[in-house]
């Protein structure tokens, strides 16, 4: 999967993207979406929701709280997820 570089910015060592939608149900039912995909990946992002804004920070603990692999693959298929959901 793709990532669309241009909407995930690395900061402080975390990816970082902001959706927005709506209506603020419309935003939790991303969420919950979010949350599903997260437990497939095994690996969960932090998530901020202000309204109907909702941002996610990905980067691995595990792995000393880093951008890795596995925080590009789920970012992706938030990605493709928003893409399907959204549009």
């Amino acid at each position: 999967m793709e990532l669309k570089q241009h909407l995930w910015k690395e900061q402080e060592h975390t990816l970082r993207r902001s959706f927005v939608f709506p209506t603020f149900i419309v935003a939790i039912d991303f969420v919950n979406e979010v949350a599903a995909l997260s437990e497939e990946h095994h690996h969960h992002p932090n998530i901020h929701i202000d309204y109907t804004s909702v941002r996610l920070s990905l980067s691995t603990h595990d792995d000393g709280n880093i951008v890795t692999a596995k925080d590009h693959l789920l970012a992706a298929a938030i990605d493709l997820f928003y893409q399907e959901y959204h549009l």
